[in-house]
């Protein structure tokens, strides 16, 4: 009897080395954090056979959890749910970040039995462990009905806290490689996106619309007397209206366009599918939309500002990106030129 347990205890950990094994590989082999999710939860799955479980993550805007992952019965209503920062066992893991081993819900007042109404099923015990960041918690994993049917030792729980902590690398690692990602494409005064990512972006859509066969168009935007806003108010106030516009023009953007700086007060849109006919209007309404704002109103200066902007399209005009961003920008600076505070369109001058 004593050889059998031995013989099945190292069998347990021979398995335990093996699933370890295969997270530490899927933490160094990619740093796409829905592949590692899936990997990690694999064998959460494989060595606690548990009937249903979730991988909960904190919303950072929100505080909020959601359901990154769901398992067994009720999962594809979970998925579309939220719980709030505090309710339930999930939640009481995430404030206080300590596991937490419930073998009867209906004995425990921080089971919150919304999620069993919404899912028809009931809930009877809970595992549930933190998701450890390096400064905060990220989320928490649970199983449900684990210890209906299997008892959980202080060694279960230790492997299931540890498979927490691989998510939890996982999660922050991705976190910071899309941190960096945004650094290198995106401008830090504006948070639009800066001139180096439009080439990449340009590129791009060239080979799509030759693909298949639609146009697309650049808008050109160059604030009229900008130097005048530095030299009256200071550098200070001219960086927060730049700021400022950059918010305007991007809350004025259809989901599919973007919205570049392109360097000093100089801005680009690019709209995808989109004719040059139809590029005139949207620069109409960002003219007329420039023209009309009260900039810096908080601070009390009621700045107002107008712009000159221009337009080309793809393929009506240019060929290449190269050529696409050059006529955009003739056109905008034959509107500087013309009167400011107006468009001109690439062949065709500025607008009456």
């Amino acid at each position: 009897m004593a050889k059998r347990d031995k013989a099945s205890d190292l069998e347990r950990k021979i398995k335990e080395l093996g699933v370890f094994h295969e997270v530490g590989k899927a933490l160094t082999s990619t740093l796409d954090l829905s592949q590692v999710l899936e990997i990690i939860m694999e064998k959460v799955s494989d060595f606690f056979r548990p009937d249903s479980w979730s991988l909960l993550l904190v919303d950072e805007r929100t505080g909020e959890l959601y359901f990154e992952i769901a398992i067994g019965e009720g999962a594809d209503v979970l998925k579309q749910v939220r719980l709030q920062a505090d309710e339930g066992i999930a939640g009481w893991v995430v404030k206080q970040g300590e596991p937490l081993v419930v073998p009867n819900v209906a004995e425990d007042k921080r089971f919150a039995p919304r999620m069993d109404a919404m899912t028809n099923v009931q809930t009877r015990s809970v595992v549930c462990v933190p998701v450890r960041g390096r400064e905060k918690i990220l989320g928490v994993i649970e199983l449900i009905n684990y210890l209906a049917e299997l008892k959980l030792d202080e060694d279960d729980l230790f492997r299931l806290q540890a498979l927490a902590d691989y998510v939890a690398i996982a999660i922050e690692n991705a976190r910071y490689v899309q941190r960096i990602h945004e650094l290198t494409i995106t401008d830090d005064l504006t948070r639009l996106y800066n001139s180096r990512h439009l080439h990449s972006i340009l590129e791009a859509e060239v080979y799509r619309s030759t693909r298949h066969r639609y146009e697309f168009s650049l808008v050109f935007i160059d604030l009229d007397y900008f130097k005048m806003v530095n030299d009256r108010y200071g550098h200070l106030a001219g960086s927060k209206l730049l700021e400022e516009l950059g918010e305007l023009i991007k809350n004025h953007l259809r989901l599919i366009d973007f919205g570049f700086r392109y360097g000093g007060d100089e801005f680009v849109v690019l709209l995808p599918q989109t004719p040059k006919r139809s590029a005139i209007n949207v620069a109409r309404r960002l003219h007329h939309m420039i023209g009309q704002q009260t900039f810096l109103e908080h601070e009390g200066l009621n700045i107002h500002i107008t712009a000159s902007l221009g337009v080309a399209a793809f393929p009506e005009d240019a060929q290449t990106k190269e050529e696409l961003i050059r006529l955009a920008d003739e056109a905008m600076y034959t509107a500087k030129k013309n009167s400011r505070n107006s468009i001109a369109v690439a062949n065709q001058g500025v607008l009456v």
